[in-house]
């Protein structure tokens, strides 16, 4: 099977599979039915049954991680769309993206030590907040494993995603700023994408919480580890 048959044949793998997701989550819309959540379970499982080569496909599936750019690209739209609202309220965002950025890290840092994890598990684990190219690189510097560092960034994207209605049901959590920056800060891309279902202002604020955490998260690595 040449290059070019398994390229197609692993696009087409995901794009179905994650369409049938997509469906399923109209017609039953839950937490735990997330389409990045169900998709991700199948095509894992899918593998595994076919005895199928990861980077293999990977390999197939690479076009699809370069539209990855071009979609966090075009969250700057409705973010534009929120620039009055977002300027009323910059100084309390930054000041809780700060501080969400320091959860983030000492959280999964402190709780690994007090458990006994290997160092260069925590390394991979500090970032886990951010998105994935940040998180790798970062791990990366600090001598642990990058590909591990894009499985705990994950965990955390996909579990915000899932956790966050009930989150805010339990902490009556209704502001759509507070919603979005607490999504950006801890669920990164995934929980940004999941904050536009609860409407645009949400997703805006989220965005800035997303890149903003990314830039405190490695400052904050740098000085302190």
């Amino acid at each position: 099977m040449n290059e070019w048959s398994i390229t197609i044949i692993m696009l087409a793998l995901t794009i179905i599979i994650y369409g049938f997701a997509k469906t399923f989550y109209k017609r039953l819309s839950h937490p735990f039915t997330l389409p990045i959540l169900t998709s991700t379970l199948s095509i894992i499982l899918l593998l595994l049954l076919l005895d199928i080569d990861y980077h293999l496909y990977k390999e197939g599936s690479r076009w699809l991680d370069e539209l990855l750019g071009a979609a966090v690209v075009a969250l700057a739209f409705p973010l534009y769309k929120q620039l009055p609202m977002l300027k009323r309220f910059i100084l309390p965002i930054l000041l809780s993206i700060t501080v969400g950025a320091f959860i983030g890290v000492f959280s999964g840092v402190l709780l690994s030590r007090w458990l006994g994890i290997d160092s260069s598990i925590i390394g991979a684990l500090a970032p886990k907040s951010i998105t994935t190219p940040v998180a790798m690189e970062i791990a990366y510097n600090l001598g642990s494993a990058a590909p591990l560092a894009a499985v705990f960034v994950m965990i955390a994207g996909i579990g915000g995603a899932v956790l966050s209605p009930f989150l805010y049901k339990w902490f009556n959590i209704t502001h759509p700023i507070s919603r979005g920056i607490g999504m950006g800060c801890a669920s990164h891309a995934i929980g940004t994408a999941k904050a536009f279902e609860n409407g645009e202002l949400d997703g805006a604020a989220s965005s800035i919480a997303m890149t903003v955490s990314a830039i405190v998260v490695a400052l904050i690595i740098t000085v302190f580890f």
